[in-house]
C-alpha cells in the first residue's frame, strides 16, 4: 500500500510555488479549442429542446431517454470546460482556491448530471450492442475514476488523487475526440462504400461505430498511462511522489 507525500494542490512547506509559465504547457491552449469548438458544434442543435433537430435519431420509448441524454450533453460540455482548469498548472498553482472549487464542481456536477444520465442511456446506443456495452464501461469507468479520485483528495492524498482524475479527465475529453475520430475513420471506409456497403451511408456509419467508441475510450487512457509512466514531468508541478 502506497501513501502520498505531496502537499495541497498550490500548497508548499512554507512558500509558495512559482507558477508554471503558459508556454512550458503548450497543451493546454489546443485543449481549450478542442472542448470550445465541440460546444460551438455539437451543443446547439439540442439546445432548441425539439427531438426533431437533433442530429441522432431519438428513441421515443422510454419517455425519460430524451431528457437524460439531454442533461448527459449540458452537463458534460460544462465539466469539459472544468476540465480545462483542472489540468491548467499555471491555475492551480496561481490560484489553488479556484482549482479546488472547480474540482468540487467536477465531481458534485458531475456524477448526477454527467456520469448516472451517461449510465442510463448507454443501453440505448444507436450502433447495436457493441456501441452500447462499450458506452456502458464508459459510464461505469468515470463514475469510479472520479468517486475514487475524490476519496483520495479527501484522505490528502493528493498524488494519487491526481493520477486517478486524470483517468477521469481522459473520459471526458472521448467526448470531443468521437467528432474528430469518426469523420476520419468515416473518410477512411469510402473508398467501400459502393463495393463492401452497396453505397449505403447509414450502413458504413453503422459498422464504424464499434471500433469509434472503442478507440474514443481506450485511446485516451492508454495515453494517460504512458505519461504517468513514461513522461510524468520531475520538475515544478508534478505530480507528487508517493513513498512505501
Amino acid at each position: 500500500m502506497t501513501t502520498s507525500t505531496a502537499e495541497p494542490p498550490g500548497t508548499g512547506a512554507g512558500r509558495k510555488r512559482p507558477a508554471a509559465r503558459w508556454w512550458e504547457r503548450p497543451w493546454i491552449a489546443p485543449l481549450a479549442l478542442l472542448c470550445g469548438t465541440f460546444a460551438a458544434f455539437s451543443v446547439p442543435p439540442y439546445a432548441r429542446l425539439d427531438p426533431a433537430t437533433a442530429p441522432i435519431p431519438i428513441w421515443e420509448e422510454p419517455g425519460w431517454y430524451y431528457p437524460m441524454l439531454l442533461t448527459h450533453i449540458f452537463g458534460g460540455t460544462v465539466l469539459m470546460a472544468l476540465v480545462t482548469l483542472q489540468v491548467w498548472p499555471w491555475l492551480r498553482l496561481a490560484y489553488p482556491a479556484v482549482h479546488r472549487w472547480s474540482g468540487r464542481a467536477y465531481v458534485v456536477f458531475g456524477i448526477p448530471f454527467v456520469g448516472v444520465p451517461a449510465l442510463l442511456i448507454a443501453p440505448y446506443s444507436h450502433g447495436g450492442t457493441s456501441v452500447a456495452l462499450i458506452n456502458t464501461v464508459w459510464a461505469l469507468s468515470w463514475l469510479a475514476f472520479t468517486a475514487i479520485g475524490y476519496t483520495m483528495a479527501r484522505r490528502r492524498r493528493y498524488g494519487v488523487h491526481r493520477e486517478w482524475m486524470l483517468r477521469s479527465f481522459a473520459l471526458i475529453l472521448s467526448i470531443p475526440l468521437a467528432r474528430v475520430s469518426v469523420p476520419l475513420l468515416m473518410l477512411a471506409a469510402l473508398p467501400r462504400l459502393e463495393s463492401g456497403y452497396g453505397g449505403d451511408m447509414e450502413a458504413l456509419i453503422l459498422d464504424i461505430a464499434p471500433g469509434a467508441a472503442f478507440l474514443n475510450t481506450v485511446l485516451p487512457l492508454l495515453f494517460v498511462e504512458w505519461w504517468l509512466k513514461y513522461r510524468r514531468p520531475r520538475g515544478r508541478g508534478a505530480l507528487a511522489p508517493r513513498t512505501a
